[in-house]
């Protein structure tokens, strides 16, 4: 934050986002040091999405084709946006359970919409090239002390600022439309595979078992690695590299446009889940037998 101020230009929003996270930073520390209900973080994340949404206009204004929908109506742009904010800000949140995971997967994402920016951001998104430096190197700074055996932490504090910054680095990225003019949503969603696939995966697991969607357990996508047998750290790798394959296959199938690349995605979701609670059974199974 302070590299921004001092190096940035705050224009198109950036100002804004500053904003929102040091609402998000402060509503972080306040649930690390003596943990506060999920309806207050909700409010903190409220007001955080309302001054870059409301004050810089910063809000997805169009699906792009995707569902046949292109130019979306005001109100249900700022309620899609407020979804999409919310949405990634958390499921940045839940993936921070394994030391440097979150970093690393949130290292990969800024630096793949850092190199956009500063491609083909021009005067209106160049800006952002300098949000993601900046993130790049305090991630950098921090992954040092926080891969396994980490001796400092993210917490609530850090994850929900990092969410908060690849939400609006998303929908920036989404509006840009270069240089993919016909499937930037579908990109965007690749680039973000790992922690959204693990935040969707949950919450439909929890809901099928008649439990409450935040409701904490040891379903998530590195639990059920970490059951396959492998280390802390290989798991970390496994997780970040799955997440580059995912970036490379949309970026590389791009021209197929929203519709091809978020079929192939959910096929390969499908896949995965399927993977995963069939591994999961089988190793329920030996436990009993065992």
């Amino acid at each position: 934050m302070s590299a921004l101020t001092i190096f940035a230009n705050l224009e198109h929003g950036v100002q804004q986002l500053l904003a929102g996270c040091i609402i998000l930073f402060f509503v972080g520390l306040k649930d690390d040091l003596v943990s506060i209900s999920v309806s207050k973080k909700f409010v903190g994340q409220l007001l955080a999405t309302g001054v870059v949404m409301i004050m810089a206009d910063i809000r997805l204004t169009s699906f792009q084709g995707i569902l046949g929908i292109h130019e979306l109506p005001i109100g249900i742009s700022y309620a899609f946006t407020f979804f999409v904010i919310v949405g990634i800000t958390n499921a940045i949140n839940l993936i921070d359970g394994l030391d440097g995971l979150a970093g690393s997967i949130v290292l990969i994402i800024v630096s793949t919409f850092g190199y956009y920016f500063y491609r083909y951001g021009g005067a209106t998104y160049g800006n952002y090239a300098f949000v993601s430096i900046c993130v790049i190197g305090g991630m950098l700074g921090f992954l040092r002390y926080n891969f396994h055996r980490a001796t400092i932490f993210m917490g609530d504090t850090g994850s929900l600022v990092c969410g908060f910054i690849v939400s609006f680095l998303t929908i920036q990225f989404i509006e840009m439309r270069q240089p993919f003019p016909t499937s930037a949503p579908s990109v965007a969603v690749g680039v973000l595979f790992v922690p959204l696939f693990d935040t969707i995966r949950v919450f439909i697991v929890r809901m099928m078992a008649g439990r409450s969607p935040f409701s904490p357990d040891k379903n998530h996508i590195h639990h059920r690695i970490l059951a396959m047998g492998f280390q802390q750290i290989s798991t970390v790798m496994l997780l970040a590299l799955l997440n580059l394959v995912v970036i490379l296959f949309v970026i590389n199938f791009a021209y197929l446009g929203n519709t091809w690349l978020i079929g192939g995605l959910v096929v390969f979701s499908l896949g995965l889940s399927i993977f995963l609670g069939v591994y999961q059974s089988r190793s329920a199974r030996q436990r009993v037998a065992s």
